[in-house]
């Protein structure tokens, strides 16, 4: 498994500075952040909410507002899991961040609206693609502001949730030391655009999904610099082929990662077969297991400084 050169908890420039100002189960002091006094209005996909000050108890509802609260220096109170893990994502490790500090409220698919009320909290984050028919009792409970869409969208939804809580400048600024990052990281391969990039994630025994240019990885990806594969060349957020179909996963590099136990196993059956073997990319040295964590789950501004890590350290071994 890959990690980047700056190792375990550390993380870059603006979004390292963020992560300081956190405390536990609430936020630090910013220069940015508004008043405490003051109200503000803030539109999202569901219509508007009245959010006051800098929101101190903040419930997350998927991975990429749990990733874009971090970045800000927010630890949330509450925040829910994946369903294939009885843990919050690995990678809050890799930013220095506690998963002990933040309550577990449900998994992704299932929030505990008990234990979302029971937190008191001050903002609830989440997004219409997971959320949408819950999101009249989520606003009962406290101010609420959903994200329209998931995955390419990470940078769009990071301004949304700094405008929420309250640090628009810190937002802004995480964007663009990412987008002077990734064009740095692209010039260590060269000329990125003769390079087409393959992503491969293996879910259970029945399908692969090979990830297209409309997903978290694919903007990122995009960013660096990037070619992908005709296959991949797409605005949807992944296609999907059989085990029998995986020599389609070609690419001048090839990156893969499973998701939970039964994307392990599929992986394992997958990647030890002729047809894996077949593959040039594999053949040639050229295929790297990566974190799912860090290039699936996370879904934001420190996911996307982990990928930029990880490409960063296989630039001087690809």
């Amino acid at each position: 498994m890959l990690w980047g050169r700056r190792g375990p908890a550390m993380v870059t420039g603006a979004v390292l500075g963020a992560l300081a100002l956190g405390g536990c189960g609430g936020t630090g002091e910013a220069a940015e952040a508004v008043p405490a006094e003051e109200t503000r209005t803030v539109e999202h996909a569901m219509g508007e909410s009245e959010v006051a000050g800098t929101p101190e108890r903040v419930v997350v509802l998927d991975t990429g507002e749990l990733d874009a609260a971090l970045a800000l220096g927010v630890t949330p109170v509450g925040a829910v899991r994946t369903d294939v893990s009885e843990a919050l994502p690995a990678y809050i490790e890799d930013a220095g961040v506690e998963a002990a500090d933040i309550t577990t409220v449900g998994t992704i698919a299932e929030p505990d609206l008990e234990a979302i009320a029971a937190l008191e909290p001050d903002l609830i984050l989440s997004n219409q693609v997971r959320h949408e028919d819950l999101y009249e009792q989520l606003a009962a409970i406290a101010p609420t502001v959903f994200a329209e869409s998931i995955g390419e969208s990470w940078q769009e939804n990071l301004l949304l949730a700094g405008e929420a809580l309250g640090r628009p400048d810190d937002a802004r600024a995480l964007l663009d030391e990412y987008t002077a990052r990734a064009e740095e990281v692209g010039g260590l391969y060269g000329d990125p655009a003769a390079t087409e990039v393959s992503v491969v994630r293996f879910l259970d025994g029945t399908l692969v999904r090979l990830y297209g240019e409309g997903s978290f990885i694919g903007s990122v990806l995009a960013d660096v610099g990037f070619a992908r594969p005709e296959l991949q060349r797409t605005a949807e957020t992944f296609v999907e082929v059989s085990p029998e179909q995986i020599t389609s996963a070609d690419g001048d590099l090839l990156f893969h990662a499973a998701y939970g136990a039964d994307g392990s196993a599929a992986a394992d059956q997958v990647t030890a077969g002729p047809l894996w073997g077949a593959i040039p990319a594999v053949q040639e040295g050229r295929a790297v297991e990566v974190s799912d964590d860090r290039w699936f789950l996370a879904l934001g501004p420190i996911g996307a400084d982990l990928v930029l890590d990880d490409l960063e350290e296989l630039a001087g071994r690809l």
